[in-house]
């Protein structure tokens, strides 16, 4: 029976990035050694992180004065490293999930911060309209796309002040203005590769603003100048980014997995408004394209270890839905192909018809 994995994160690569690090493990670059046990520092590993680099900038239109960076420690690491670089005085976030929570609380160890709007009131279903943004704040921190609750921005806002945003989970979906921002960053294990490195774009002159001493090892400017390789980086799942970058040029580019964003989601949002049985978590205006979330409607609620079971003996993995929100969710990153959402529909319609 074929599987189709819906897990939200680690989550779905396509299957030639999986053998083609695979392959790697076992012999990189025909050395007769492993990727696992290289050096970093070797003459045929350094073009990896080069052509990588490369290629994000050209996937994304980075514009010159932005260096790319692969480094470890997940997005949360990250929630530190960000005011500890650009946070003087205070710091203004749009708090829209659990994620944007964390990033707050790391933030607040710092400097003030100011939650410029949130949806809690509402669990997190809704992204915050008509807010204001600080002018005096030395950056906006925003959380892109919402794994947990099945929200989204998914355009490039205006703001008057440096931009900065985790975009873990919606990372390498659509095009970008990178000029808009002055730090973008993301754990890799949803679009990029598997996990293990983390992502960050960051604008160059925005660095070096704070009067705070940085350690080495959580200063971008460290990893700006050593180029990733300050210390040793995750080689294997940088490998796997570099693959999966190629992947996504070869098949369009970000235009291209927009296009498939959207037609993903049109297939199975479709269906969980059309399903008697089911309805999305989410406000319609604020759907993510990545994490489509969905509960049975009240009075079907019995019936929610039963649909698990089944969609399971039809080979959907990972929808079960983020203890926060219950129910289901079908995460569909750029590796979910249209016939996997179509699966997952035709599972719905026929534990429909069964009840």
């Amino acid at each position: 029976m074929k599987k189709y994995n819906f897990n939200a994160g680690p989550s779905i690569l396509p299957r030639e990035v999986i053998e083609q690090t695979a392959a790697a493990c076992l012999d990189f670059d025909n050395s007769g050694l492993s990727l696992m046990e290289i050096s970093h520092r070797a003459k045929n590993f350094q073009p990896v992180v080069d052509e990588a680099e490369a290629l994000m900038k050209e996937l994304l239109d980075i514009p010159e004065g932005y260096k790319v960076l692969f480094l470890g420690g997940g997005a949360s690491l990250e929630f530190c490293m960000v005011p500890f670089n650009f946070l003087e005085k205070k710091a203004a976030y749009l708090n829209t999930g659990v994620w944007a929570t964390k990033a707050m609380k790391e933030a607040k160890l710092f400097g003030e911060v100011v939650e410029i709007a949130s949806s809690a009131d509402k669990n997190f279903t809704y992204i915050p309209q008509n807010y204001t943004i600080p002018t005096d704040a030395d950056y906006l921190h925003i959380t892109t796309n919402n794994t947990i609750y099945g929200t989204e921005i998914r355009e490039d806002i205006d703001s008057p002040i440096p931009l900065i945003a985790d975009m873990s989970s919606d990372f390498l979906s659509r095009p970008l203005d990178v000029s808009k921002y002055a730090l973008i960053y993301g754990g890799a294990q949803k679009n990029l590769a598997m996990a293990g490195v983390t992502f960050v774009i960051v604008k160059e002159d925005a660095l070096g603003k704070v009067s705070r001493q940085i350690p080495t090892m959580l200063d971008y400017r460290t990893h700006v100048k050593k180029g990733s390789m300050f210390n040793t980086p995750p080689v294997v799942p940088i490998y796997s980014a570099l693959m999966n970058l190629r992947y996504i040029k070869a098949h369009g580019g970000v235009k291209a997995m927009d296009k498939l964003a959207h037609q993903r989601a049109e297939i199975v949002y479709g269906e969980i408004d059309r399903n008697k049985l089911f309805v999305g978590t989410a406000e319609e205006s604020s759907r993510s394209l990545m994490n489509l979330t969905f509960v049975l409607k009240p009075e079907y609620q019995d019936l929610q270890d039963e649909f698990l079971a089944f969609a399971t003996s039809k080979g959907m993995v990972g929808v079960k839905g983020h203890r926060d929100v219950g129910g289901f969710r079908a995460s569909c990153y750029n590796a979910m192909s249209i016939e996997g959402c179509e699966a997952l529909v035709a599972c719905m319609k026929e534990f429909e018809a069964q009840h």
